[in-house]
């Protein structure tokens, strides 16, 4: 028996409890633990040689006493156990690509591709174009093997890596292509200097002046410049640098109801000296939308656009380089194309004639009248005009026919149109003259209007007759009532016979369409006929009420019964 005790207590290996401390061992434990959380004390040690950090408590970093009291405490158990860790792929590790180049097959080999010849896939994988007799007949071309790819298991950051499996060395090899296309321009560059500087063209001194520019960063201030030589093709480092002199668009006018300055766009549209009574000539910005146009602003502005137009067409001219050169070639452009369009006219009327059309006097002279309307006031000053006079009509006006000396519609009588010149009130008929205003045109009357017969006035009726047609009327509404009663009655009749027969006729319909729907909804959805369960139009009263005749009700117990 104490044998097997002894036994027991060797296969447990120091699960004693831990002997009590003393109170001083306890003090000397707790002054450590202060001084290593203060940093004047060196901090305790785990057994894989890390430090523990002071202010992790007692619970985390010691070791149970029922687990092994004899050992140190550690944070081994709070980092990530390289047993559990699942191990993912390297960073180095990616897809081979390409084929194996190093064994050539000549033979077909079994169970390889019949159209390539390949045996890393079959013949349903193959990216080849199928060929007309494949490689498993003809023993020929066989294609060479792919690599067997490795399976690679990458990790969050390893799946979402955008160069993962690029190749380095194919960024160097563009380095070394622009490399060379730069040495090449060089070179190019140098030799073209050489031949100028040997044909005479270009002196030593300019030579050393373009060796001193051919540094190719250049600012932003020379490249914004109006007139400026640009080239997109070269490297330009932009310094997009603000003058520190000038003055702040909202420190112009501190007054909180001047112009609104937007700060995202830095843009400040109104004027913001428009309250202080100032002048927008005299101050020195205006607003956005102010724009100068006096002085020589506009011939500024065209001779920038005669730079930009003549550097796009292979002259060299800058306007705030060679000014003076800019303004004589601008100058003579303007004659050239003068002189240019004065021939190109002359040419014109050469050939085809027209001068007295050309030097033909205002249409306003030729005919001493103009469609402008003006208004002028008392003192001869014009309140409204220049304008042009509005179309008063589409027709053609003041046209006379058949010898009339007025239009159709000038003279009105007795309800009639007609002509004043004539008084004839028959349209399209000849002038007359002062004939026909003696004569009275009472009596004509145009053919519309025609020929009614005269109405013969009736006798007055006696009071006999009076009452006898009384009595007639009475008896005829008497008659009417009857007819209409009985006519009514005859109408119901038939009505409701033509309601039975619609309704016979929907309950038939009723039946045709419910076995349809049923023998429709027996066969497959793929079987069914295009649109077979929509109707399209709307259903009548006797459609209705057959179809509430015929519904099966669920709760209705005697609905079993029905199709019996």
């Amino acid at each position: 028996m104490t044998e097997q005790t002894s036994a027991s207590s060797e296969g447990i290996v120091g699960l004693d409890e831990p002997k009590k401390m003393t109170r001083e061992d306890w003090r000397k434990k707790k002054e450590l633990e202060e001084q290593r959380k203060l940093g004047n004390a060196p901090a305790e040690v785990d057994e894989e040689g890390k430090d523990i950090n002071p202010h992790i408590p007692q619970y985390i970093s010691s070791v149970p006493w029922y687990i092994d009291p004899s050992k140190r405490p550690t944070l081994k158990h709070q980092r990530p156990q390289s047993e559990y860790e699942k191990q993912y792929t390297a960073i180095g590790e990616w897809y081979k690509r390409g084929v194996q180049e190093n064994t050539i097959t000549t033979k077909y080999r079994k169970g390889a591709c019949e159209n390539c010849g390949a045996m890393t896939h079959k013949k349903k994988d193959c990216l080849e174009r199928p060929r007309k007799v494949g490689a498993k007949f003809t023993g020929t071309g066989i294609a060479p093997d792919e690599h067997s790819q490795v399976q690679l298991d990458l990790d969050y950051d390893g799946k979402r890596d955008r160069w993962n499996g690029y190749d380095p060395e194919e960024h160097q090899r563009i380095v070394e292509e622009y490399a060379k296309v730069d040495l090449a321009k060089r070179t190019l560059k140098a030799q073209k200097l050489q031949d100028e500087l040997a044909s005479g063209k270009l002196d030593a001194t300019e030579r050393e002046h373009d060796s001193e520019d051919e540094d190719e960063d250049k600012y932003a201030d020379d490249i914004d410049m109006p007139g400026q030589n640009f080239d997109s093709k070269r490297r330009i480092t932009v310094r997009n640098l603000r003058i520190r002199e000038d003055t702040a668009k909202y420190l112009r006018n501190l007054d909180p109801n001047s112009a609104y300055y937007d700060p995202k766009t830095r843009a400040m549209r109104e004027n913001p000296y428009s309250n202080t009574g100032m002048n927008p000539d005299e101050v020195g910005y205006a607003g956005d939308n102010f724009a100068r146009y006096s002085g020589d602003t506009i011939t500024m502005a065209q001779t920038q656009l005669f730079a930009w137009e003549a550097y796009e067409r292979g002259s060299e001219v800058h306007l705030q380089a060679d000014p003076t050169k800019l303004e004589l070639l601008h100058k003579s452009f303007k004659v050239k194309k003068e002189d240019f369009k004065e021939m190109q006219r002359d040419s014109i009327l050469e050939k085809y004639g027209g001068q007295e059309h050309l030097d033909a006097p205002p249409r306003e002279l030729l005919l001493a009248q103009t469609e402008d309307y003006v208004e002028y006031s008392r003192h001869g000053a014009v309140l409204k005009g220049q304008e042009k006079a509005v179309a008063r009509s589409k027709y053609e006006e003041d046209v006379l026919i058949n010898n009339h000396k007025c239009i159709w519609g000038s003279y009105w009588k007795d309800g009639l149109w007609g002509y004043k010149c004539c008084h004839s009130m028959v349209k399209q008929s000849y002038c007359t003259g002062d004939v026909g205003v003696g004569i009275s045109n009472t009596d004509c009357v145009p053919f519309e209007e025609g020929l009614t017969e005269p109405q013969e006035e009736e006798e007055p009726k006696s009071l006999l007759e009076m009452h006898q047609e009384k009595m007639k009327e009475k008896k005829k509404k008497k008659k009417s009532k009857k007819n209409k009663k009985h006519h009514s009655d005859d109408s119901d009749s038939e009505d409701e016979e033509k309601k039975r027969e619609k309704l016979k006729k929907a309950l038939e319909a009723e039946d045709k369409r419910v076995k349809h729907v049923e023998a429709i909804m027996q066969l497959d959805e793929r079987k069914r006929p295009y649109n077979s369960l929509m109707e399209v139009k709307a259903p009548s009263e006797e459609e209705m009420e057959a179809f509430r005749m015929k519904r099966c009700r669920p709760d209705d117990p005697m609905a079993s019964f029905l199709g019996q």
